[in-house]
């Protein structure tokens, strides 16, 4: 029964974080996966590579009939600028079938921040407990961020949020990205710490009776914003 309390309690944080962010506060997600698309010409037949755009170019090469070439610049007035071995040069675009090329570049950074907001999702609804260090039985807020960063990312943090504060580096708002730490304070001193989820967003244990939940990044205003990632 106890544990479907705190359940419904986190939920109901989470109901009213999502209405508390505003378009003006959210930031843009992240983009793990790039996708770059390149050009290439592949000769149908042996063309001269010229340095001008025109028959009356100085010939640099030449290329045989089937090898293949970044295009520099698309087809204009009948010439594609390509790139070769022996530097960049035009040939007739009738000589050649364009073909584009997809790739996808991951960068892991984004996945494994990613990674670290789904672990700390999953307590959502927990109890807080002053000086508790396990999200599974209760946990304050930095015995919260110290126990997800270390299970999930194997980073090792002081159970304080004073001492958090002092531990990775001092980033702005604008350069923060999800997995970093979020420290609010009063009169001067830092008094909790919350785990940026990206999007204006922070997941952390709150007060003993919203237990873990979810709210807007400005809830309260921020002193500190620390990244202990690499």
């Amino acid at each position: 029964m106890k544990n479907k309390m705190w359940k419904a309690m986190g939920l109901l944080g989470l109901l009213a974080s999502l209405s508390w962010v505003s378009p003006n506060e959210a930031k843009a997600a992240e983009i793990a996966v790039e996708t770059s698309t390149t050009l290439y010409a592949k000769l149908d037949m042996p063309v001269s590579v010229r340095d001008a755009a025109n028959s009356e170019g100085t010939v640099l090469s030449q290329a045989g009939e089937g090898q293949t070439y970044e295009v520099v610049e698309s087809p204009k007035d009948g010439w594609i600028k390509i790139k070769t071995q022996d530097g960049q040069g035009y040939i007739q675009s009738g000589s050649a079938t364009l073909i584009e090329k997809t790739q996808e570049k991951v960068d892991k950074s984004v996945l494994m921040r990613q990674q670290i907001v789904d672990y700390a999702l999953q307590f959502v609804g927990g109890r807080y407990v002053y000086g508790g260090v396990n999200p599974k039985t209760g946990v304050d807020c930095s015995g919260f961020t110290s126990y997800v960063l270390r299970n999930a990312a194997g980073v090792n943090l002081s159970h304080s949020s004073k001492s958090q504060s002092r531990e990775g580096r001092s980033v702005s708002y604008e350069e923060a990205r999800a997995g970093d730490l979020v420290f609010y304070g009063k009169n001067g001193s830092i008094n909790h710490v919350a785990l940026y989820m990206g999007d204006g967003r922070v997941v952390h244990a709150s007060t003993e009776k919203t237990g873990i939940i979810i709210t807007n990044v400005m809830y309260r205003k921020p002193v500190k914003f620390v990244r202990v990632l690499n």
